[in-house]
């Protein structure tokens, strides 16, 4: 058994006020868990997305989530759960006024190839992107994997990096 303290565990880098990677603390081995805080405007993830062979769910504790899916857009209130198969494309956001509190669940843990669409103004359209860390592992950079233009940044404490 163990147990953690939400708020003890390091926040990442990442388009969420507050993200933090449950899993390794917690010593699970065959699923993720992540614990989110999303101030207005933030994501839980940087791109539109899909795991090859993970699938995700969402329970929203406060607030409501917006998920932009491949059958248009879907709201999850509090105490709701919203559940994505494997290779489905989504990207959730608050879209309100107040934080949203959730926690993601992904399994199993790898998440196979994982295809990230977010747009690039050099291409002007969407397109694949890789991520990388800078060297303090404190900012994470979106670039298209087409053209190499930077299409997003995010610093961990910072609201930098709401570009959809």
């Amino acid at each position: 058994m163990k147990k953690v303290r939400i708020e003890e565990v390091e926040n990442d880098a990442q388009p969420a006020a507050v993200m933090r990677r449950l899993t390794e603390p917690l010593g699970v081995t065959d699923f993720a868990i992540n614990y989110f805080e999303l101030e207005p405007g933030d994501s839980f993830a940087f791109a539109y997305h899909s795991h090859e062979v993970q699938e995700e769910v969402f329970y929203v504790h406060d607030g409501t989530a917006t998920f932009e899916t491949e059958h248009g857009t879907r709201q999850v209130d509090t105490g709701e759960v919203i559940r994505f198969d494997r290779e489905e494309f989504q990207r959730g956001w608050n879209e309100g006024e107040e934080i949203v509190r959730a926690i993601a669940l992904g399994a199993p843990l790898e998440y196979g190839t994982e295809i990230k669409l977010r747009h690039c103004p050099t291409c002007e359209e969407r397109t694949d992107n890789r991520l990388e860390r800078t060297d303090s592992r404190t900012t994470t950079v979106a670039y298209c994997k087409e053209c190499g233009t930077e299409t997003g940044r995010w610093q961990r404490g910072s609201m930098e990096g709401k570009v959809p």
